[in-house]
């Protein structure tokens, strides 16, 4: 399994909204320059729920034609239509995706044997791509409860769940009542150290789209179960963890990119830049962990 850090990775667009690819192109190499262990293309943070599935598939592709196996790619395939993640998950494979990320159906709130369903659908019609479960209840208005996904766990292909709970006694409940029969990886920055310290394999960051070198690092002193290295890796990185969530992940971490000068400044609606009122404060956390 994939262990350490994996970047939830921004879409970077022009101003007008479209895809701006040679930044693409240059995020990826920033990551594989600065020690990030594989990338999660078109997940949520890279605002899967506005590109249409042309434009979806195509930059997944791009994402694997450019890391050209030098790391993990994982697609994010998940959707609220069960039909829909299959496809995605399908074209995914056809690119040469080494996993996919599957989103907790969102919106239309199913029931814990719905979502069994949904997830069993999609690994049973592309059983040869390992797929990763994402429960994040505070953006989909739907949580995935632990017996759901131990129940999930017995099918050979689901291999992994992001947790963005920020539970952690949950998550460490999760962990030990899985037994290794599925990795663990946080999808909360703020609590991730405290996670990979009870077992979690991992996190995927919207935190190491800014700083890839030290949340790498955080990672790796984490899952090795160094708690100073940890301690003093989370106290470096908690003022992005706080700052990068003051409005609506993508926008704070977008524009903390562009201010890098990463990217441009384009987002989607009904996604809009970040406030004038927080550009201080996500520019002093950049200046706080070393950033800029």
């Amino acid at each position: 399994m994939i262990t350490g850090s994996l970047v939830a990775l921004v879409t970077p667009m022009y101003p007008n909204g479209d895809i701006h690819w040679e930044e693409l192109d240059r995020l990826v190499e920033f990551h594989i320059e600065n020690g990030t262990n594989g990338i999660v293309a078109v997940g949520t943070t890279g605002e899967s729920a506005t590109l249409d599935p042309e434009e979806h598939i195509r930059t997944i592709g791009h994402i694997i034609k450019r890391v050209n196996g030098r790391i993990p790619v994982i697609a994010g395939t998940g959707g609220n239509s069960t039909r829909e993640a299959i496809e995605l998950t399908s074209e995914a494979e056809k690119l040469g995706a080494d996993a996919c990320l599957l989103v907790v159906p969102y919106y239309n709130k199913p029931t814990q044997e719905g979502l069994y369903q949904h997830f069993k659908a999609i690994a049973e019609a592309v059983p040869g791509m390992n797929q990763m479960l994402y429960n994040v209840p505070g953006r989909t208005a739907c949580d995935m409860l632990n017996e759901t996904v131990l129940r999930l766990a017995d099918i050979p292909n689901i291999v992994a769940i992001k947790d963005a709970t920020g539970n952690i006694p949950r998550g460490a409940e999760l962990i030990e009542a899985l037994d290794g029969r599925l990795a663990v990886y946080s999808g909360d920055d703020a609590t991730a150290a405290e996670l990979m310290l009870a077992g979690g394999k991992g996190n995927v960051s919207v935190t190491a789209n800014v700083a890839p070198k030290a949340m790498s690092e955080l990672c790796a002193a984490a899952i090795a179960g160094d708690e100073k290295e940890t301690q003093r890796l989370n106290e470096l990185l908690s003022p992005l963890n706080r700052k990068l969530f003051l409005e609506a992940n993508p926008i704070p971490v977008k524009w903390a990119l562009h201010r890098m000068g990463m990217i441009s400044e384009g987002i989607r609606l009904p996604l809009t830049p970040l406030s004038e009122k927080f550009h201080g404060e996500v520019e002093e956390a950049l200046k706080a962990s070393g950033v800029l």
